[in-house]
This record gives structure tokens, sequence and C-alpha cells, in this order.
């Protein structure tokens, strides 16, 4: 019975354990995570989610409080198209925080950066350019292109010096959207390094609708692997969403998978961003206690716990001082359905709103307690102590036992 140390993932001259920690923001997914599991020898993720606000909170920057200064006179108006990014800021947190990173690797592993095309931030194309170009600047190993088809993503950098150099990937759910991709990146002559098929049962943000339960992401990732092949394009496939013990990763990786993307584990772990409270959430979660939504504002359904505090939670917009969804011309759902419900209640001293959440505000507070389909599986991994409160775990504990395990064991700390 082979375990997944006995597989390795290629990429370019890289050799390496097949295990890619997925990227998840606000700061989930932690330079302490990604540089865990890069010294293992595998591949960590960083998140470029609010970057300026994850500087404010690692670095002590003031980028939040010096826009919020700026915007204050916005605050009480429905229109957010004044509320702009600064783009040199933009580009200076996105540096300080891959920089920082990438000084302190150690190991023989890779750290990329999670990009997400949805965060719109008032100027979609440009604040893209900007976070992209920088994580290639700061020195980061590789760019995952997350939440959204990306189509245009490889010609904001295809004038960079390090275009072929950096390792390339792109996040699908589907063979059309991988073949949309494909088509429009063709005319830069560049590949995706690697392809992450993230299946239904991941957690946070879905590339599916809300009849998600009706795909699986083994006859996603096959049927993809059978195109490539037809198209004798020789792209690794890394399959993310629901691989929770080592025999899952192997199944995959022994149907020709290059590696897996695994994320919800690591939740549990002391160097992932996530309060100790909030873990402690998710460890006593039951099956029935987790939902896929469409309270995000991004119109993608969203894997979430159904206790988290965001979830009909009426709170005033807060654009000026974050604004990462506000679309091309400054809106954004949330506040539409917002000033829907003081519309509808004008003497209320606090409203709820049902239908969407001000995502921004409450993934940076860590109220919005995404997670994946098996998070209910958290409390089968570690001990539970005479306070009723779980073992929170080491990223180096998980990694190993995914590494190492075999026959759907799970090794307990």
């Amino acid at each position: 019975m082979k375990c997944v140390d006995d597989f390795r993932l290629r990429l370019g001259q890289h050799e390496l354990v097949p295990i890619m920690v997925g990227g998840m923001g606000v700061d989930i997914s932690t330079a302490e995570l990604s540089l865990e599991a890069a010294r293992l020898g595998g591949v960590g993720h960083i998140s470029d989610a609010m970057v300026p606000t994850v500087s404010d909170r690692r670095f002590k920057t003031k980028y939040v409080k010096d826009k919020l200064r700026q915007y204050k006179f916005n605050v009480a108006n429905s229109d957010k198209s004044v509320v702009q990014f600064n783009m040199g800021l933009l580009a200076e947190a996105t540096t300080r925080h891959v920089a920082s990173t990438m000084e302190a690797k150690r190991g023989p592993g890779l750290i990329f950066i999670n990009c997400m095309e949805k965060l719109t931030m008032n100027a979609p194309k440009e604040t893209l350019r900007v976070r992209l170009r920088a994580a290639m600047d700061a020195g980061i190993d590789g760019i995952t292109l997350a939440a959204g088809l990306h189509l245009g993503s490889f010609a904001l950098i295809e004038d960079h010096p390090r275009f072929r150099d950096v390792k390339l990937g792109i996040i699908v759910s589907s063979l059309r959207a991988l073949q949309l991709f494909l088509k429009k990146s063709a005319r830069t002559g560049r590949l995706p390094d690697y392809v992450v098929v993230e299946g239904p049962l991941a957690g946070g943000h879905l590339g599916f609708g809300m009849d998600w339960a009706e795909y699986d992401l083994a006859t996603i990732t096959a049927e993809i692997q059978a195109w490539l092949k037809t198209e004798q394009l020789d792209i690794p496939l890394i399959p993310a969403g629901g691989i929770f013990t080592g025999t899952d990763a192997v199944n995959f990786l022994e149907a020709g998978a290059a590696a897996v993307q695994v994320a919800t584990r690591f939740t549990v772990t002391h160097e992932c961003g996530l309060p100790e409270d909030v873990q402690q959430h998710y460890f006593t979660s039951d099956e029935d206690d987790i939902e896929v939504n469409q309270i995000s504002p991004t119109g993608y359904p969203m894997r979430m716990l159904k206790s988290s505090p965001a979830i009909g939670d009426g709170i005033r917009p807060n654009c000026e001082a974050y604004g990462y969804l506000l679309d091309a011309k400054g809106n954004c759902q949330y506040i539409d359905a917002y000033n829907r419900e003081v519309a509808l209640h004008p003497d209320a001293k606090r409203i709820k709103v049902m239908d969407k959440t001000c995502l921004c505000t409450h993934m940076r507070n860590f109220d919005c307690w995404t997670c994946g389909h098996y998070t209910y599986r958290l409390k089968d991994t570690t001990r539970q102590g005479d306070d009723g409160r779980y073992q929170i775990l080491t990223a180096e504990h998980v990694f190993k036992d995914y590494q190492f395990s075999k026959d759907n064991t799970i090794a307990l700390p």
C-alpha cells in the first residue's frame, strides 16, 4: 500500500512532496503556515486577499486608517465610486507581505500566492495588475489565479521579466473553464505550469451553482485529464476539495494527479491565522452545522458554518476603510441589500441583512467562518481535553500525516 511520500510533484527543476496547502484568506493561510509547507518540501500559499489590511495587522502599517481618513466624507453616501485604492500603496503592501515571507523561507519547497480575480477593488484590471506584478517583483515562487476565469490575467504580466520564470497556475472547477482560459491566454505563448481542479466539497467560494452536489471532483479531474491527453498538453493537475486523508490523496495520485491541494485540516493548526476560539467552533461542528449559501457579494456560492456571526449581520458597509469587492462602478451587492433593509426599517437601531454579507469587514474580523465540507470530521484528528476544548495541532503534524499515513488512518497528536 502506497503513501503520498511515494510520489513527487515536478514543477520545472523542482521535485516536491506532492502536497499543496491551499491559499485561504484573509490571512488564514499565513506566512507561517506557508513557510512550514515549504520547509517540509511541499508548496505553501499565502493569500493576497485584502493585503493592505493584512499588512496593517502584521507590520503595523496604517493603510486602512489612512484610507478611511481620506474618504471619511463619503461614509453616509451609498455611491462608493469615489473610493479608490492608491496603486502605489497597494504595490507597497503586497511587496512587503511577499518579500517578508520569501526572506524567511527555508527548505526545499515553494511558496505561492493565491490571487483572487473577484477582489475587484473599484478598478478590476488595474488593481489585479498591480497585485500580480508586485508579488513577482518581491520574489514569489508562484502565483495561483483564483476566484474568477482570469481570461486576461496572463496579458497583464506578459511583459514582466519573470513572466516565464514564476510558476503560474489557475484554479478551475470544470473543463470548460480551463478551455476558456487556455484559449484566451494562448497569444502570450505561455501555458500554466499547473492546474488546480477544485471540486464541490471545497471551502469558501465555490466555482459551482447551488447544484454543486451534483458534481464530483474525481469525475471532473478525469475529464480534464482525458482532454489534456487528447490535446497532447502536459500540464500537472492538482485536485482539491474534500481530500481529508493521505489515502484520499493517494487515490488521486495513483489516478494520475501530480499533487493534491488541501486546506481544511490546516485551519486548526497553530500556524493558521484563525483565532483559537474560532478553531474550537470548527472542531465542535457537526455535518448539519455546515451550509452552502449565497450571501457572498461576489455572486459565488460559499460554504461556511451556519453559526458564522457574519450571517444576518446588518453592519454598515465599510467601503471607505476596505472596499475590496467594489466593482468598476463602485457597486457591491451588500450595499444594495443594506440600503434596501434600511429603507424598509427606517426606525430600527440595528437591522438584519440575511441575503448578503459585508464580506470585507467580516473576513477581516474572522467572523465569516468559511470551511470545507469535511470540517465536521476535524474533531477526529485530535484529542479533547478534560475542559472540553480540542488540542490545536501543528502544521508539521498535519502535513506529515498526509505525507505518510496509509489505510485511511489519521495520526492523533
